[in-house]
């Protein structure tokens, strides 16, 4: 299972590879996160038998040698397909599977509200309930490196080094939908990092 798993993840890295350049040629009204999941983290879920991916509209990679190697990190290239409510990927979940049971987690359509400091998603096994699932704990201190190409007629205005935690209680409700022991996960594990880019036009 784990070589299988691997493999797959090389394809989505290759995959991530070829499309990035694409991807990237963003337009006024599109945005783009890049989130990457703290060292320790793969590993962590792995180690209960659970991985972390992304669907839709997003791609996903692992950096490191392999999901248990402490060091493993997974990557996420999630494009931005509407702009509500804060920065809204449409289109694009954030999928938690146990590969024990089959038992999986959907965050869908995540949205970074820098504001209120947290990221929401709706979870179809809640009953398509909107929880808020990180805290972005610097999301007072951010600010945005704005850039203007006149020639373009289009400022990218990019936040970097957002910092990531699971919200409180969201870790039990994990192990809960994954069938996973009480306290397998810790509350308010460091999940990661996020750059987050927003193209508009310059008037």
């Amino acid at each position: 299972m784990r070589k299988t798993i691997l493999s797959i993840a090389t394809v989505i890295s290759l995959i991530l590879g070829s499309n990035s350049a694409y991807a990237d040629a963003a337009k006024p009204g599109q945005s783009m996160t890049h989130m990457k999941t703290a060292a320790g983290v793969a590993s962590t879920l792995e180690a209960v038998g659970v991985i972390l991916y992304v669907q839709g509209g997003a791609t996903s990679a692992v950096i490191g040698e392999n999901l248990s190697a402490a060091t493993s990190q997974v990557v996420f290239h999630i494009p931005v397909t509407a702009n509500k409510a804060g920065v809204q990927h449409v289109g694009s979940n954030i999928i938690f599977f146990n590969t024990a049971n089959n038992q999986y987690l959907t965050l869908k359509n995540p949205v970074i509200d820098l504001v209120k400091g947290v990221v929401s998603a709706t979870v179809p096994q809640a009953g398509d309930a909107k929880v808020d699932i990180l805290t972005i704990t610097n999301a007072s201190t951010a600010k945005p490196k704005i850039t203007n190409d006149k020639k373009a007629k289009q400022r990218t205005t990019s936040y970097t080094g957002t910092t990531l935690v699971l919200a409180p209680g969201v870790a039990a409700t994990i192990a809960s939908v994954l069938g996973l022991p009480s306290g397998s996960l810790p509350d308010g594990l460091t999940f990661g990092t996020a750059d987050v880019t927003l193209y508009s036009k310059l008037k």
